[in-house]
């Protein structure tokens, strides 16, 4: 703990010197450490990597739909699978690599070159090169190019936002601090890859490469688990239980016509050829080969309409995952707040916030704006400390034009601030004489001034004004907002140059009240988590206080809810951690490895884990969840990390995010209640043809045709159908729940048994006049059947009116086509390779219409039972 001892300790423990070290020794210590720089785990190998991806049970199942096709002589279809699945591979591939480049984000962190002590000179050498012991210069502007000990610090301010995640600069001090503190507080040291934003000083290496901060996030970062999406391991076990049923059916239904055609004596040679080929087209009638393709498309899609919320997409299933999110662990500065400190509030002794007398005014204002080292650009460019940035904004609202105030009353010489004295003084001229305007910590500015201004008014300072100062300094604190004061002095002249000792017996003028505000449209997008059931847990590198103050306001931290820091959480067991996970809804002072664990702990209690996150402290912790959420003002290692990137870092794009990724669930749900109604109504008549002896509903090219245009069309359109308007209104599903389950098997069930009957009656009319009629009318069944039943599959409970009958679009034209599609079969030269007798007329089309709408309208009606 370098930050506890004296860094003359440090110098004498590095083995160095005030003059830094020698050349040879620097060299030595090279070969012994290593170069400054992080190491690389090494990669996977592409070809690798893309067998891996080859491994998915339903990409399994289409490459046996495939080779299935090739026996069958349909060589263009399974030329197309073979294209889409090796596409989808290369795809993949591409994205894994493409999310693996975290760590050459976090090299390109450093600065290329560094200042530091040499042989007694000051020399600039490549960062890689520095070693544990060498001494480094710093000015603003400079990325810290390793951890190390402060030894100078003349008002030396560093934005440190890569490590703890906050945005604010931090003042840096060499003294020695005793008790034990987070990297946060941690103020006379700096740490590799941060930025020097203010003032001057010189550092003493301490730590480099792999064994800074920045190092062992990166260690993290490569330790950290990537998470199969729950719509991948949905599908990933379904696929598996599909294959073992379909090769079951197929098996069985093999069996049962080898030994029919065995018993009635048939030639065994060609007997088992065709039992075969039928079982492997019944095989190739139940997998669903577009069910790959259509999640494809549907999660794309979600990915536009994010893009069009702000949210910028990555992977694909992140799409789905983020809808199933049962908890968001969120940053506050940028995501819930503003990232920009605003001046809420003031106070001036006699003055009422509605008046606006002149003379205490002007003072307030005065200081303010000259008591200030930052600007803000024609172009709107902030430059300078957020506070002061923070104090010109408030003037500007108040229809003050400080670049005239500036020019009109020059400065004359002025104290920079420094965190010992918590002061900052000007000296400038007014009007001929020479003021003083100060501004620093409130309880400093109060022990300094013996007058104060009272409506204007200059008058002693009094224990009754001393103590309404105080007290609205602590209503402020209480609100978590952060307060200057500010106060007055006339000097003797325009030579005046002021020292420490001139800052006493000042005029106190006022405070101001600023804060980092809650983003507008945050109070809403909580609420609305709420409803939907999904916990928001707030992780923050800044203080509790101002952390549980904010959560409370937004809506995020309720009565009985507990806020902890980093090391509170540290004090706890797992079990402890475990036990009051649910009533914890903020952390702060946190670090990397403590925003894993909390990642963890809500995963190991079966929820589905969001992470936002910008700086390099938050990329493990992004890489753990169950999806990653970069912002898109981050840094490049936390985008890397991430699944989906938020362009305006904004809490409530996350929650319309949400509804668009449970609405892409939904509809993927609505494909697979389609596609498998339709396919097991076909085997429920194909089964009960074997049974019954009767011919084979459908031979191997019209089970290839209804899968051709029913499984494609519909199937997609359906997966651009509309949020449904209480999609916000239900809790995140289970994590293990099925994919089938919440009443889908149930629709499956319901649709194909209904599919399959009407299927079975049109054979059975068809049989009256000959076997190969009643086969044309069971395809004709199944295939208007399997078209209209696009309409009731739009919802589960909803009908088809209520829905709006022209709401989507793309389902009328899928039917459209479809419908268009199956009247080519029906045409003469066309008709007879689909096995269509000249005996099927229209008054068999008829039958076969009433039939499958026959089954689309119960399908309907069975809505209105359910909710009944």
């Amino acid at each position: 703990m370098f930050y506890k001892k004296n860094f003359i300790d440090i110098i004498k423990e590095t083995e160095s010197s005030m003059e830094g070290l020698s050349s040879s020794e620097a060299e030595k210590r090279l070969k012994e450490q290593g170069f400054n720089e992080l190491k690389e785990g090494s990669k996977v190998p592409l070809w690798k990597m893309f067998l891996d991806s080859f491994k998915d049970p339903l990409v399994i199942i289409l490459l046996i739909a495939a080779i299935v096709q090739v026996f069958l002589g349909e060589w263009v279809e399974s030329l197309i699978i073979f294209l889409v699945v090796i596409l989808n591979s290369i795809l993949g591939v591409t994205q894994t690599r493409k999310a693996e480049s975290s760590l050459n984000s976090l090299k390109k962190l450093s600065s290329p070159n560094a200042k530091v002590l040499r042989d007694g000179n000051k020399v600039t050498l490549p960062v890689r090169e520095l070693v544990v012991g060498d001494v480094v210069f710093l000015e603003a502007g400079d990325y810290i190019p390793a951890d190390g000990r402060l030894i100078e610090a003349q008002s030396l301010k560093v934005v440190e936002g890569m490590i703890t995640g906050e945005a604010e600069a931090v003042m840096k001090h060499t003294d020695v601090i005793v008790e034990d503190v987070g990297i946060g507080d941690q103020r006379n040291m700096v740490f590799s890859g941060t930025t020097v934003v203010y003032g001057r000083g010189k550092l003493v290496v301490t730590h480099t490469g792999m064994n800074t901060e920045v190092g062992k996030v990166a260690a993290l970062l490569e330790t950290a688990g990537t998470k199969s999406t729950p719509l991948q391991e949905k599908l990933d076990e379904f696929g598996k239980k599909l294959g073992i049923f379909i090769m079951i059916l197929a098996a069985v239904i093999f069996g049962i016509q080898v030994f029919r055609g065995y018993m009635s004596g048939n030639d065994m040679k060609t007997l088992v050829f065709d039992s075969f080929m039928f079982a492997i087209a019944v095989a190739v009638a139940a997998i669903p080969e577009a069910l790959s393709s259509i999640v494809t498309i549907v999660l794309a899609v979600g990915t536009k309409e994010m893009a069009s919320r702000q949210a910028i997409i990555r992977k694909l299933p992140a799409v789905e995952t983020l809808g199933s999110a049962s908890v968001i662990c969120t940053d506050k500065t940028g995501t819930l707040t503003q990232n920009k400190m605003t001046v809420v509030d003031f106070f001036m002794y006699g003055i009422e916030k509605d008046e606006e007398p002149s003379s205490q005014v002007k003072a307030l204002n005065l200081t303010t704006t000259l008591c200030n080292d930052s600007e803000i650009t024609e172009e709107g460019k902030e430059i300078g400390d957020p506070t002061e940035v923070a104090l010109l904004n408030y003037a500007t609202k108040r229809g003050i034009d400080y670049n005239e105030i500036r020019e009109k009353y020059d400065r004359l010489s002025e104290i920079p601030f420094d965190s010992d004295r918590k002061l900052m003084s000007t000296v400038n001229s007014i009007g001929g004489n020479s003021i003083m305007f100060t501004k620093g910590a409130p309880d400093v500015v109060f022990s300094r001034s013996n007058t104060a201004l009272n409506d204007g008014d200059l008058v002693p300072m009094t224990e009754e004004i001393l103590q309404r100062y105080r007290k609205q300094n602590e209503s402020f604190s209480d609100r978590a907002l952060r307060v200057l004061a500010f106060a007055i002095k006339d000097v003797p002249d325009i030579n005046f140059v002021p020292c420490l000792e001139d800052e006493v017996d000042m005029t106190l003028v006022g405070l101001t009240a600023m804060i980092d505000p809650p983003r507008e449209q945050v109070y809403d997008a909580v609420k609305e988590a709420i409803r939907a059931g999904i916990k928001t847990v707030m992780i923050t590198g800044d203080h509790k206080t101002t952390a549980a103050a904010i959560a409370k306001d937004i809506g995020i931290m309720q009565e009985g809810d507990l806020a902890l820091t980093g090391q509170e959480l540290d004090a706890l067991s797992d079990a402890e951690l475990k036990k009051k996970l649910e009533k914890i809804t903020v952390y702060a002072r946190v670090s990397p490895e403590n925003k894993i664990r909390i990642v963890k702990a809500w995963q190991e209690k079966g929820n589905i884990a969001a992470m936002t996150g910008d700086g390099v402290n938050d990329a493990p912790a992004l890489k753990q969840a169950n999806i990653g959420i970069g912002m898109g003002s981050g840094t490049d290692v936390a985008k890397d990390a991430s699944a989906m990137i938020l362009t305006d870092d904004n809490f409530a794009t996350i929650v319309s995010a949400i509804e668009v990724g449970r609405t892409v669930y939904s509809n993927i749900k609505k494909a697979i209640t389609y596609l498998f109604a339709g396919n097991l109504g076909a085997i429920i008549a194909i089964i009960f043809a074997v049974f019954v002896n009767w011919a084979n509903p459908f031979t191997a090219i019209q089970l290839l045709f209804i899968n051709l245009i029913n499984d494609s069309l519909p199937a997609i359109a359906l997966g651009l159908e509309p949020a449904e308007a209480n999609i916000m209104d239900q809790p995140p599903r289970d994590i293990n729940e099925s994919i089938l389950a919440g009443g889908t098997w149930q629709s499956v069930l319901l649709r194909g048994i209904l599919i399959g009957i009407v299927v079975i009656a049109a054979q059975f009319v068809g049989n009256q006049t000959s076997p190969v009629l009643g086969a044309a009318m069971a395809f004709s069944t199944v295939t208007l059947a399997r078209i209209f039943q696009t309409l009731p599959a739009r919802s589960n409970n909803i009908n088809v009116f209520k829905l709006g009958f022209f709401k989507n679009r793309y389902v009328l034209i899928a039917i459209l086509i479809t419908l268009a599609l199956y009247g080519i079969v029906l045409v003469p030269g066309i008709r007879e390779i689909f096995n269509i007798p000249d005996t099927f007329m229209m008054k068999q089309l008829l039958i076969c219409l009433g039939l499958a709408l026959t089954s689309t309208v119960i399908m309907e009606l069975s809505k209105f039972f359910k909710r009944a």
